[in-house]
Formats: C-alpha cells, sequence, structure tokens
C-alpha cells in the first residue's frame, strides 16, 4: 500500500477497511476476492471513474499486496487517486478476464479459493462465463455483499462528507423553490437546481434531479421534459446532492396555488410519518418495524394515495444509475435488519395518486445514532404554495447563482 494525504478520508481508514474485508474473507476461508463493483472499488481504495462499463476488479488476497485488473486508459486513475501500487492494465485490444485470470496466476492464486461479487452489475455473464472456463486449477465462489458488510455503518469521517453532501442537496432544493412558476419549462427548473448544487460544491450526482409537474408527476422516476409548469399545478422535486461519490437525497413539493384539502391532508400525513418514524428510529428496531410504522401512517388516509414503494433505503456512496443503496438495505415489509448507530436512510413516505393525478413528497436523509437518529439537513418540510407566481417577462436567471457563495460549505 502506498501511504498517501491526499484521498478522500486518512489513509488510516482505507487500512481499517482493508483489515475488516480481510477478516470476513478468513471467516469465509477465501484465499482472495475479486471486486468488480464501483461502489466497492470506491469504499476499499477511493478509485473512481466514468469509464466504469469497462471490466475493472480490485483482487485482494488474504496476505500480500492487492493489485487492481483496468483499462489502460483508467490505470491512471489508480495512480492519481488510491493506495493501490500494483496495476496490470489491458488495451482495448485486450482481454479483460484474459488478464485477470492471468494475473491471479502470477500472485500464485491460481490453485485458491477466489470469491467474487457474482451479483455486481459490471460483472456481466459473459465475462462470468469466460472465468468459469479459464480458471480451472482454482475454485470461485459467490462473495457479494462481503464489502458491502463493511459500508452498511457509516463511520464518523463518512458522515462528515455526507453533511457536505447534504448542503449540495439543500441549495439545489432551496434553488428548485425559487425557479419554480407558472410558465417556467421543467427544463428550467431542472437547470437551476443543478446550477445551484455544483456552484455549493456538489459533484455530479448518480442520477440528476427528478423535476415532474401536474399529471406528470404520475410517471415513475420521470423527470424533466420541456413541458411548461401550469396555473393551478404542483411540481414534485427529489434532489440527490454528491459530494466525493457519498450521496444524500430529499422530496418536496411546490404548489403553484392555494393548498387544497386533499394536498392539506396528503402534507400532513407525510408529515405526520416522518415525525413519528424519526421518534422510533434507534439501534434495535428492525427495518420492517419502520417500513410498517411508515406504511401504516401513509396508507390511512381519505385522498385515494398510496405508498406504492419501499418506504426507504440505505444511501451513501452511488455511481450511475442509481443514487441509493438499498440493495444493501431497504425499508420494506418482511426485511428483519437490525437498526445499527451508524446506518444512513433516505426516508420517503411519498404519496402517489392523491385525487387520483398527483404525486406528492416529503423526505428525509436520516443516520442512526447511539440512542436515536438526526436529520441530514435543515430544510422546511411544508409544500411551498405560490398561488398566482408567474415567470417573469425576461429571461429566467438560474436560481441559486445570487446567494451561492452563502449556501457553499461542501468546499469548505
Amino acid at each position: 500500500m502506498r501511504q498517501r494525504d491526499d484521498m478522500t478520508f486518512p489513509f488510516e481508514e482505507y487500512e481499517r477497511r482493508l483489515s475488516e474485508l480481510r477478516k470476513r474473507m478468513s471467516q469465509r476461508l477465501l484465499d482472495a476476492v475479486v471486486i468488480t463493483d464501483p461502489e466497492n472499488l470506491m469504499y476499499l481504495t477511493d478509485y473512481q471513474t466514468t469509464g466504469y462499463s469497462f471490466f475493472q476488479s480490485l483482487v485482494v488476497p488474504l496476505e500480500g499486496e492487492p493489485f487492481m485488473i483496468t483499462r489502460q486508459l483508467e490505470e491512471s486513475n489508480v495512480h492519481a487517486r488510491t493506495w493501490v501500487e500494483l496495476t496490470r492494465p489491458y488495451p482495448d485490444t485486450g482481454d479483460a478476464i484474459q488478464m485477470l485470470v492471468q494475473s491471479l496466476r502470477e500472485f500464485g492464486l491460481a490453485n485458491k479459493y477466489i470469491g467474487y461479487e457474482r451479483n455486481s452489475y459490471f460483472f456481466p455473464a459473459y465475462h462470468q462465463d469466460y472465468i468459469h472456463t479459464t480458471f480451472t486449477d482454482g475454485q470461485l465462489l459467490d462473495c457479494f455483499g462481503i464489502v458491502e458488510q463493511g459500508r452498511v455503518r457509516k463511520s464518523p469521517a463518512e458522515i462528515e462528507v455526507m453533511r457536505k453532501a447534504a448542503r449540495a442537496t439543500e441549495a439545489g432544493m432551496k434553488a428548485g423553490f425559487e425557479a419554480c412558476q407558472v410558465g417556467v419549462t421543467e427544463n428550467e427548473i431542472g437547470a437551476a437546481i443543478s446550477s445551484a448544487m455544483f456552484r455549493a460544491g456538489g459533484e455530479p450526482p448518480a442520477v440528476m434531479p427528478y423535476v415532474t409537474s401536474g399529471p406528470r408527476s404520475m410517471i415513475g422516476h420521470a423527470t424533466w421534459e420541456g413541458r411548461e409548469v401550469q396555473a393551478g399545478e404542483h411540481v414534485f422535486l427529489e434532489v440527490g446532492g454528491c459530494y466525493r461519490r457519498y450521496h444524500t437525497a430529499m422530496m418536496r413539493t411546490v404548489v403553484m396555488d392555494e393548498l387544497s384539502p386533499a394536498m392539506e391532508k396528503a402534507q400532513d400525513r407525510m408529515k405526520l410519518a416522518l415525525k413519528e418514524v424519526k421518534r422510533a428510529m434507534r439501534p434495535g428496531l428492525t427495518v420492517s418495524d419502520a417500513d410498517n410504522l411508515v406504511r401504516n401512517i401513509i396508507t390511512d388516509n381519505d385522498v385515494g394515495a398510496r405508498l406504492v414503494t419501499r418506504s426507504g433505503y440505505s444511501i451513501g456512496i452511488a455511481f450511475p444509475p442509481s443514487w441509493d443503496e438499498g440493495y444493501i438495505i431497504s425499508l420494506k415489509q418482511g426485511e428483519s435488519t437490525v437498526l445499527e448507530e451508524g446506518m444512513t436512510f433516505h426516508l420517503i413516505p411519498w404519496m402517489w395518486g392523491v385525487e387520483g393525478d398527483k404525486t406528492v413528497g416529503i423526505s428525509d436523509t436520516l443516520m442512526v445514532t447511539a440512542s436515536g437518529c438526526e436529520s441530514f439537513f435543515n430544510f422546511e418540510e411544508d409544500f411551498l404554495c405560490k398561488p398566482g407566481e408567474k415567470k417573469s417577462s425576461h429571461k429566467l436567471k438560474l436560481a441559486g447563482d445570487v446567494k451561492a457563495q452563502e449556501d457553499s460549505e461542501c468546499s469548505k
């Protein structure tokens, strides 16, 4: 390992993560693991690139120096960002899996028990088929989740990085609030949010903000498509701020009118769900208990809405296509995982189908503390009402430009 002081976290943090991984490897009688998930590579080494569609892996032996297999172009990221000293790059005309197998042999792992992430998005089936037919002296075993066991509880250093992501989230949502006007396009709102996030020190998130207005809010995971906001409509916003690949997220709702009785009831249901789950969340509670609490409150409504998804998910390191860690833990029925100090969740007691044609949301990103939980945000939960407000005749100035420096805590 090459000790350095210019990574996201102190060098000792990476030493701890690697040591804990090796303890889990020893418990599972693995001689080495092949890590291919981009988030896990980032967690263990600080490695990141947008070129992760090309095969890349970190091989961690139980004893000895870890080494990386990367596309030749991406090798520069290993040297520029990480503590890893040994690399075995392959050219675009080369064979990534052949390089991996050759390297396993080179480092004395040819006849060993090797774990690999069978469920990794970026270790596709044809690569897995190939390694099973070429790595014949040793034994390949699925070790999916072995790194995630360390990721699920965030260290104090990780929490501080997530706080910086939260400042970008808040800056983006504030700009979205300011940009929502009758006659403004969803694109303009999305541009205002994005500009404010980046000006506040945020970095490119795993998913760009969700911005939908009126009936388009009923389309799952839709975002801006040029539609103009109309008088009397609402705008659904979901913003995920990012700093060093760590994310926090929040949902909010803007109404271009006074609150109707149905919308006021929806707002109150979601605020109550957040209040009650914040009161209940603590170490020892199961995620199923948390989900049931949220689900029961949201389901008990007379405005025609329902909670159509899980009620939350783990959040932290993320690359596209998603900012969540829901594959590690999701708040859903029947999930028996017990909450522990340091876990972080995006709680989403949103309501799909208010009066049949509106989706609205109020959400929060929380960390589990020793005795309860704490929000990453200091941002109003109520729907923002802007009755009669119309787009100015002059071109809309990107919200957030004027006071961007005030909101910029990420860069400190």
